[in-house]
């Protein structure tokens, strides 16, 4: 039975190309719940949404934020979402491009924030992710941290912590690592 309707598919297909007729894509469940998220998106003024690889790849995508507020304040950062295809199931994939001095980011670009490991639900979607990135740079957590160093300097000497983001932002060096400037 199931080839019988395979037969037919491509004998529909062939119908069609042969009138000229150019086959159209059709979406995963996880382009179509995307394209969802994207048309309800409820950003706030400080970001942004682009799509490098153009409209049509919307499983691939840049979230630019400006903090307003807290440590990081007049610094945009830049984060690129790579979205699987089983999405919502499983949560996009979030690198920050800007080099960052932060507690929840390390070197690399890893984020920590639980809404894309451990406490993700298909329930949650992107407006959800870009909001916890943003109170990441609102409110920063030491206590779960991938960059320890940013982490305790946080935790013990705030003030330390407050002027090597600022040098970071403005680009220079703590220690041996050189931040470009993100203002």
């Amino acid at each position: 039975m199931i080839r019988l309707f395979k037969v037919k598919e491509k004998q529909k297909e062939d119908a069609e190309n042969s009138r000229g007729v150019v086959p159209v894509k059709k979406q995963s469940a996880g382009e179509l719940r995307l394209q969802k998220d994207i048309t309800e998106l409820n950003l706030p003024d400080s970001c942004n949404i682009t799509f490098p690889n153009g409209k049509d790849d919307l499983m691939n995508f840049e979230i630019s934020i400006k903090p307003d507020g807290g440590y990081y304040k007049d610094g945009t950062f830049l984060f690129s979402f790579e979205v699987p295809p089983i999405y919502p199931h499983d949560a996009p994939r979030v690198k920050c491009k800007t080099k960052v001095f932060h507690p929840n980011i390390d070197l690399e670009g890893n984020v920590c924030l639980n809404v894309l490991r451990e406490d993700w639900k298909p329930v949650l979607n992107i407006n959800t992710i870009i909001y916890g990135l943003y109170h990441l740079f609102t409110e920063p957590n030491c206590e779960d941290p991938l960059n320890h160093d940013a982490a305790d300097m946080l935790r013990d000497h705030p003030h330390v912590f407050e002027a090597n983001v600022r040098m970071a932002l403005e680009g220079g060096y703590i220690g041996d690592e050189y931040f470009e400037s993100c203002m």
